[in-house]
């Protein structure tokens, strides 16, 4: 069993087209969740430029590539910990650009992933990513992520989880839904439903505030392996979980059951092959 991590998400609401002020913004929420002792900490998605774009020139303005210094100040705020950040911005490959999460320890960016499931409006002006999101080790325990719309197909987290993630990192962008019965946001349906279901922690670190003509969730959460969320943010944006990551690989859930050995792969091969007819 490894020693419990203080997993963190920062729910802050990014300036739209203002690189230098999302840099500091960035860099301050990070160190603000480290000095609260955290030692993982997940940042929104596109968290280094906003998220209303109406041209491409508005996103080639705040694209970046994994090189930018940003990334080596988060670094920087980890020193001493064997943990990670984990936070999204647009990432510049070519005439390409990309939806991405950099995955930056104490040493360095150690992984991008750059989103696989575009959602409405982000197919005008990024390209979907081809490669299945990473998984990085921590002195705590492994950590994969996704990014926001990816987590609504159940396969995504499933597998990571067979893959042997025990956190999911989260940067997400959650537009405000009606809530006509009053319920919890249905993303944060789906994301307790994943942990749930992959026995997993699930840490989202969605965006708060009104950006043009959007108002976004604020649906930040930290979520057990049994689907339960033990943290929101408070005041500061701030959502702070003492997490035994190991324990996410315990998926004997009764004495006869296991999250993944109960699986009956044999039985979804028609599902699949339908799917490819849509």
């Amino acid at each position: 069993m490894t020693a419990p991590a203080q997993v963190a998400v920062m729910q802050v609401a990014p300036r739209m087209l203002d690189l230098d002020a999302n840099v500091e913004l960035t860099v301050s929420a990070v160190k603000t969740a480290r000095e609260r002792g955290a030692d993982i900490v997940v940042l929104p998605e596109l968290s280094l430029s906003g998220y209303m774009f109406e041209t491409m020139d508005e996103v080639y303005s705040c694209a970046v590539t994994a090189e930018h210094p940003v990334f080596t100040r988060w670094a920087q705020a980890l020193e001493g910990s064997p943990g990670l950040v984990v936070g999204g911005f647009a990432e510049r490959s070519g005439d390409d650009v990309h939806i991405s999460a950099a995955m930056v320890s104490a040493s360095g960016v150690q992984a991008v992933y750059r989103k696989t499931h575009l959602w409405n409006r982000e197919k005008r002006f990024f390209t979907a990513g081809v490669k299945a999101p990473p998984i990085v080790d921590t002195g705590f325990g492994r950590v994969g992520v996704l990014i926001c719309y990816d987590l609504e197909f159940p396969e995504m987290a499933r597998s990571l989880g067979i893959r042997g993630a025990d956190l999911i990192a989260v940067p997400t962008n959650w537009a405000l839904d009606a809530r006509p019965y009053g319920d919890e946001p249905p993303q944060v349906m789906l994301a307790r439903a994943a942990a749930r279901t992959n026995h997993i922690y699930i840490a989202c670190a969605d965006r708060s505030g009104r950006e043009r003509d959007q108002e976004f969730t604020g649906g930040s959460a930290v979520i057990d392996t049994a689907g339960w969320v033990v943290e929101r943010p408070d005041a500061a944006g701030l959502a702070l979980a003492s997490l035994s990551l190991s324990r996410a690989r315990e998926r004997q859930i009764s004495s006869v059951n296991h999250v993944f050995g109960d699986r009956r792969p044999e039985l979804y091969t028609g599902v699949f092959k339908a799917l490819d007819a849509v």
